[in-house]
């Protein structure tokens, strides 16, 4: 059903010669996407995002994509509870909204920057006043602030070899059995594409997306040990 929703939506802008774009997706949609090989762009309102919209059509701007950008803050900070991401994504679900509607929620200094469809905007500033116990109040911002938006952070591991287990386990610092459960339970994603192979073999600039933990890149191979180990770059988001 998705492909197939992805589909009409390629056909509908080609043959009407506009833009369209889809709701959010998460990583297993857009694994789907990836494997239909339609032409499109995809953002999520930053670099990097990790639910993203697919924008099908000709000369496609990233100020083309139906984003907004909302602050979600305490009224009283020094009253609030502690939020986190999950309190966030629960007091929008309270209010009805579907999962595709919204698109990543940061979280810095006790409040949310949230990036949404525009037309859910307005209903969530007009009806979003309690995040568990503490009142909140909600404004629009242009885009999101560049300090909140954490740099990539490259960073050197020594590994056995370019497997794909053996990378997430290096990353993340899991036991190889660890890792093989991760893949059984579907949740990594190389280049936004699902795989259960653990055998796979890392390629320079393959982005690897690990549900429930991040993702990160492989950046290169850098040297072999005196222990016949391979010295690599990795670079986490």
């Amino acid at each position: 059903m998705i492909e197939k929703r992805f589909n009409e939506l390629y056909n509908r802008a080609y043959e009407r010669t506009y833009n369209v774009f889809s709701e959010f997706l998460n990583m297993e949609e857009q694994s789907i996407l990836a494997g239909t090989c339609l032409p499109c762009t995809v953002y999520g309102g930053y670099d990097n995002a990790e639910r993203v919209i697919a924008g099908f059509g000709e000369d496609i701007n990233i100020k083309d994509f139906p984003i907004k950008y909302l602050v979600i803050s305490p009224v009283m900070q020094k009253f609030a509870d502690t939020l986190t991401h999950r309190d966030f994504l629960g007091g929008l679900m309270n209010l009805g909204i579907k999962r595709e509607m919204l698109g990543d929620i940061i979280v810095y200094n006790n409040q949310a920057y949230l990036v949404c469809l525009e037309q859910i905007a307005d209903y969530i500033k007009d009806n979003l006043r309690r995040i568990k116990h503490t009142t909140v109040s909600v404004s629009q911002a242009a885009a999101l602030p560049e300090d909140i938006i954490k740099a990539p952070q490259p960073s050197v591991l020594v590994v056995s070899s370019l497997r794909l287990d053996v990378l997430v386990s290096a990353v993340y610092k899991l036991s190889r059995g660890d890792a093989s459960k991760l893949f059984a339970a579907g949740k990594i994603f190389v280049n936004s594409r699902l795989t259960e192979n653990t055998s796979y073999q890392v390629k320079e600039n393959d982005i690897i997306s690990v549900r429930g933990y991040g993702r990160f890149s492989f950046s290169q191979a850098l040297r072999k040990t005196k222990k016949d180990r391979l010295a690599v770059e990795v670079i986490k988001y």
